[in-house]
């Protein structure tokens, strides 16, 4: 196990000055700590946008188009995946521009988020509306609770209903709760989706459903793997409580990327509070990861997590774990822990 030393993921540099292009650009947003979701956004345009449209052109055939997808398919569904993923995940919650540009949102959401394998209105309707409203419990369509947190048996079920019927889940838990406006976006981005990949597959059908049709499946697996890991460790007396049931991995290069994702407790506890003030609060909680024993991971990430849960490698985990104040009395105790959290709860 490691102590809690000093935290290195992103926290808020002030700049002394701007360029002209982020000058321009803060005029639509409502807070200067998002120019880099605007250098993220520019790079995507110059880059991934343009490349994916040369592949539905006549330009590219056989061997060349394949010679030109390859490197494609890293760099949109690899590198820049994630980072976008974790972009639209807090614009989501935290408004980027102001009121009067709010279309530029719905542009992201509905024209550069399907790169990335995001139908429109799925995830705000999904994360926002539903996963946070009911914080994994029952009534959460991706909830965890049922399943055996350690199991590949159990996760391949988890993704398998999700695949088939994940989206009805959202539908109806929105219908319920009588959330009309919602469920009807919802509806409606994910039908539009629909048709939009029908219609593009008289134009190409191979490029359609491979930069549009293949990474919602490919999507959707990520975002179930990262749901399933964050709320793999359930303390059962408490399956709710944002220190014993969720947990945190700080100082990697995950965070570094990926605009603090790793902070899950913390993110759960405060889901409004901007990625960059994530790390200041985290220390100021330390009381309560003592109290709850809360599980930290130091200098290890989501996908290091899930591969040692399906293999049971426990020692590997209770090795990168923080042990604040002795929370843990050994080893033995906090591999223990670990695995009583991982079972199913009913």
């Amino acid at each position: 196990m490691k102590l809690l030393t000093m935290i290195t993921d992103p926290q808020y540099q002030p700049k002394s000055s701007y360029t002209h292009y982020e000058s321009f650009w803060l005029k639509f947003m409502n807070d200067e700590r998002d120019l880099p979701f605007i250098h993220l956004l520019t790079r995507i345009h110059l880059i991934v946008i343009p490349w994916a449209v040369l592949m539905f052109t006549p330009l590219l055939q056989g061997f060349w188009w394949w010679l030109s997808f390859i490197p494609y398919a890293y760099v949109s569904q690899s590198y820049f995946k994630g980072r976008f993923g974790l972009m639209f995940h807090c614009i989501c919650h935290r408004a980027m521009f102001k009121k009067e540009y709010m279309w530029l949102h719905k542009y992201i959401t509905w024209v550069v988020a399907p790169f990335f394998g995001n139908t429109p209105e799925t995830y705000f309707a999904h994360h926002i509306i539903m996963h946070h409203v009911e914080n994994n419990q029952e009534d959460d369509a991706s909830s965890t609770l049922q399943f055996r947190r350690d199991s590949p048996i159990d996760f391949l079920k988890y993704f398998g209903r999700f695949i088939l019927l994940g989206i009805l889940d959202t539908f109806m838990y929105l219908f319920r709760r009588k959330r009309k406006k919602v469920y009807m976006r919802f509806t409606f981005g994910e039908f539009s989706f629909y048709v939009f990949a029908v219609a593009m597959c008289f134009v190409n059908f191979k490029a359609t459903l491979m930069i549009f049709i293949v990474p919602v499946i490919y999507a959707r697996l990520i975002m179930m793997m990262g749901n399933w890991t964050q709320h793999s460790f359930i303390d059962k007396d408490n399956p709710e409580g944002h220190f014993s049931s969720v947990f945190n991995c700080i100082n990697n290069v995950y965070n570094q990327n990926c605009w603090n994702d790793g902070y899950h407790s913390i993110h759960h506890l405060n889901p409004a509070l901007h990625y960059t003030e994530i790390p200041e609060t985290f220390l100021k909680n330390k009381e309560n990861f003592i109290k709850h024993k809360t599980f930290i991971f130091d200098g290890i990430h989501y996908l290091h997590i899930f591969f040692w849960l399906m293999t049971k490698q426990y020692s590997r985990l209770a090795d990168n774990l923080v042990n604040i104040d002795n929370t843990f009395s050994s080893q033995q105790e906090a591999e223990a822990l670990l695995r009583k959290r991982v079972m199913k709860i009913t």
